[in-house]
């Protein structure tokens, strides 16, 4: 099945709690925490623009208005910035605040990842659609949502990224079954398990947070179940897309062999900001040499 449609809207979940955060996200939103000198959700904000998504949907819960005051303007900070000449500065600010058409709905009770997608429907429309986790942040350099969002028009129904994982991480992921295609990177999803035991694994290709969903998923997600862990699971309706062969239906997988930085867990959190700030052309030099320093010091052999 091709189509001609092509996914203009992004979709992006952000009603954690964020609780392997805590104390730090007590009172700030998991999805404020800097990566650098930018929130983790800018980046995925930034990515979804970059793919052509300029109209964003955000998902949020309680204690979330950070995230709206991040990304609205601050006048009185403006101002005070270009009245001190700190130009390099403003413009950086200004940036988070002309990235897109940003909208925002809360998920009042949170319910899981399917029905945080769910929350989405009149918004979305009939249309294709891209769902982001803000844990999961692509390297710009290794865009994968254009391809995604190519591979949609040219097959139709869903799409899923996926990732070699180690066969003893499975249980971590959602975890798809596949057939290969004529493509060297795009592979048939014949069924869907969310977190199995790595030797009910179907593969070690796990889900990652980029989808690119046809709009019958929502009709699906209204009838479907709770599941693992008393949520209603995004990966079980798209098994029922997977499986079906109604309008929609049908997913693909775009296999994933870039660079993806996961947010979410405190110690890959800590690799984040290493691995960006070493790359940086403005601090990656000095801190480079100093983390070199650091890790081959005596202060550092006897922490």
């Amino acid at each position: 099945m091709t189509t001609d449609a092509r996914a203009t809207k992004a979709v992006i979940p952000a009603a954690g709690l964020g609780t392997r955060f805590l104390p730090a996200t007590k009172a700030t939103p998991k999805e404020m925490l800097p990566v650098v000198d930018r929130p983790a959700i800018q980046y995925v904000v930034e990515e979804a623009v970059a793919a052509g998504l300029d109209d964003v949907l955000m998902i949020t819960g309680r204690s979330k208005r950070a995230l709206e005051d991040h990304f609205d303007r601050n006048l009185e900070l403006e101002h005070s910035l270009q009245a001190k000449g700190k130009d390099s500065t403003l413009r950086a600010v200004q940036a988070s605040n002309d990235l897109g058409t940003i909208h925002y709905v809360r998920q009042g009770d949170p319910r899981g990842l399917g029905h945080a997608v769910l929350c989405a429907a009149q918004h979305v429309g009939h249309e294709p659609f891209a769902v982001l986790l803000g844990d999961d942040l692509i390297d710009p350099r290794d865009e994968i949502l254009p391809r995604m969002l190519d591979v949609q028009q040219k097959h139709g129904g869903s799409v899923v990224l996926l990732l070699e994982v180690p066969q003893d991480q499975v249980h971590l992921y959602g975890c798809a079954a596949v057939e290969p295609t004529d493509e060297t990177d795009v592979v048939r999803v014949t069924g869907l398990v969310e977190k199995p035991d790595p030797e009910e694994a179907p593969s070690n290709l796990a889900l990652i947070g980029r989808y690119a969903l046809s709009p019958a998923v929502f009709e699906i997600l209204r009838h479907t179940p709770y599941g693992r862990g008393g949520e209603i699971q995004l990966t079980d309706a798209l098994q029922t897309l997977a499986t079906g062969d109604g309008d929609g239906h049908g997913v693909t997988g775009v296999v994933f062999r870039g660079r993806r930085y996961d947010t979410g867990d405190r110690l890959d959190y800590l690799k984040t900001v290493v691995r960006l700030a070493a790359e940086r052309d403005d601090l990656g030099p000095d801190f480079r040499a100093w983390l070199t320093e650091y890790v081959g010091g005596t202060d550092f052999q006897q922490a």
